[in-house]
């Protein structure tokens, strides 16, 4: 119990030292929306930016790259070892 406690409020510090703001889930949407915008696959891309952010609470700004500024949203990998968000 203890040890949760310590490791949510280490990530919430985290999060809002990479990311700026720390963002609510039901922020996950329009800022989805708007980083799949540029590709051609936007289910696939909408959908794992959902659930990336959903668990990571942090979108990485523009519709490519700048995931430094996520770690958690650029370090979460498939099995292959591919990054899993978009």
């Amino acid at each position: 119990m203890i040890l949760s406690l310590i490791l949510l409020v280490a990530f919430s510090h985290m999060a809002e030292a990479y990311g700026g703001k720390k963002l609510r889930p039901s922020d996950c949407k329009p800022r989805c929306t708007y980083r799949c915008s540029a590709t051609s696959h936007k289910k696939p891309c909408m959908f794992f930016c959902q659930k990336c952010c959903a668990t990571c609470l942090c979108v990485p700004p523009g519709t490519y790259g700048n995931k430094q500024s996520c770690p958690c949203y650029n370090n979460w990998k498939t099995k292959e070892g591919g990054p899993k968000c978009p």
